[in-house]
Order: structure tokens, then sequence, then C-alpha cells
């Protein structure tokens, strides 16, 4: 269960190192991130690719059961994965989170890590009935850079991602992988609306120099548009280019 970049790194990784890929399951095509890669490096029939946004349909949980899976993995996936299917997984489904659990749990993880001030990392975990909720397998901080925007920052994670899981696949393997509950009280989430609360830069209120900048920062991800104030009817959209001094030199 996949998407983008990373999705389609760990896919091709796992065939590299012999995994058998039984099934796929993708975004609806308008939703995809390198889908076509995704597709081709997966090489299977299209009736072992399954839409994401019909996994609760019984069609679609009886196709995945007759497969036979033994293990599931989700990377940056973004549909909810319903106990129905979890329970047809005997060893379970890990996903592979852009956030340093419990912190950030849901969308926009690199985003809220710089407005909220909240550390950065990426998290290999099991899949509950919660969301980002499970028992974690392993996690990594990831350095913010003053430097860094939301762009910048979710390259990062998911570089780092990839790494986590390459090292502790063979441990989940093996069924030598440690598994710590999550102290969810102690952590974040958000969900894809709230970006909204967050988005539009009232020109009639103050901010702090640092609460602007890291505003903006974080939700410069060209091509989506961002924050923006209004002038008049029209929105404004701003994104910011940040260097260090030596740089420009």
């Amino acid at each position: 269960m996949g998407n983008n970049w990373l999705g389609w790194q760990i896919l091709s990784w796992l065939q590299d190192v012999g995994e058998e890929i039984t099934g796929l399951v993708l975004h609806p095509d308008h939703k995809q991130k390198y889908g076509r890669e995704i597709r081709e490096s997966a090489s299977l029939p299209p009736e072992r690719i399954f839409d994401g946004s019909r996994l609760r349909e019984p069609a679609t949980l009886n196709a995945i059961k007759a497969l036979n899976p033994e293990i599931g993995v989700s990377a940056l996936f973004g549909y909810i994965v319903i106990p129905g299917l979890l329970d047809l997984i005997p060893a379970g489904c890990l996903n592979i989170h852009p956030a340093l659990l419990p912190y950030n749990r849901g969308a926009y993880p690199d985003a809220w890590s710089i407005i909220d001030g909240t550390p950065a990392g990426v998290t290999l975990h099991y899949m509950d009935s919660g969301l980002d909720t499970g028992e974690i397998v392993a996690q990594r901080e990831v350095v913010k850079e003053p430097v860094d925007t939301g762009a910048s920052l979710y390259r990062k994670l998911e570089r780092e991602g990839l790494s986590l899981f390459i090292e502790t696949w063979p441990l989940i393997r093996s069924g030598r992988a440690n598994r710590t509950p999550q102290r969810i009280d102690d952590g974040t989430f958000h969900r894809v609306r709230d970006v909204k609360d967050v988005d539009e830069i009232d020109l009639n209120r103050s901010y702090g120099a640092r609460e602007l900048i890291d505003l903006i920062r974080a939700r410069t991800f060209p091509p989506f548009k961002g924050v923006y104030f209004k002038d008049g009817n029209r929105k404004v959209y701003l994104r910011l280019q940040l260097f260090y001094e030596e740089e420009l030199i």
C-alpha cells in the first residue's frame, strides 16, 4: 500500500531482496504520485492491483484475502486501513510515517513540525485501528535546519524513512523486532483540513517574526499554493527561499 517516491523505493527494494509482492493497493489515478513507477516495479496483473478508496468494499477485501498475504507494508498511503483488512494479514501491517511519533500523527507532519516546533523524524510502526497509533518498531529523529521548508524537510524525511525501513526489515522478517507502545497523550495529531486554519495570513493581526517565518516556510512546497493574504477579493500567495550566508558567497 503506497504512494509517492518513498512508496516506490520501498517496493523496489523489497523486490531486490527477493520478497514476493502478492498485491498492490494504490491511490485512485488522480491522486497517485509515482503511480506509473510503482505499477511498473510491481509488474502485477490488474486483478492484483486495488483502489485504496475502495478498501471498505467486501469485494475488495475478498479479493485481497484470496491472495493470502503474509505481511503488509504501507508507505505514505493516504487511506485509513480498516481493521477488516488488518485481520486478513497474519503477520500484521507496518507503516512508515514521516514523523517522530507520537508527534505529528496524521496529515502534513513536515509542515506541523515546523509550525508547532515539534521534533521531526520517521517512524516504522505496526498499524492498528487508530491513526498512526500502533506499536513502534523503530524511529529516527531528523534535524530541522533554519533554511528548511516544508518541501526540503519532506524530502529529508522520505530519504531517512527509506534508510530506516531497509535497516529494520531483517529484524521484522526474523521476528526479532521490538514493539513499543506509543504514549499517545504526549503527542500531537492533525487532520488534512487543519492547515486551512493557518494558511490565511491575517493582515490585521500581529505575528512574531519567528512565527510568521515558520508558517510561510512550513507551507512552502511547490507546486502547492501554501499560505496567502487577501488583497480585496484576490489571494496573494507567499513562498520563502532561505539560504545560509556561505551559500550566497
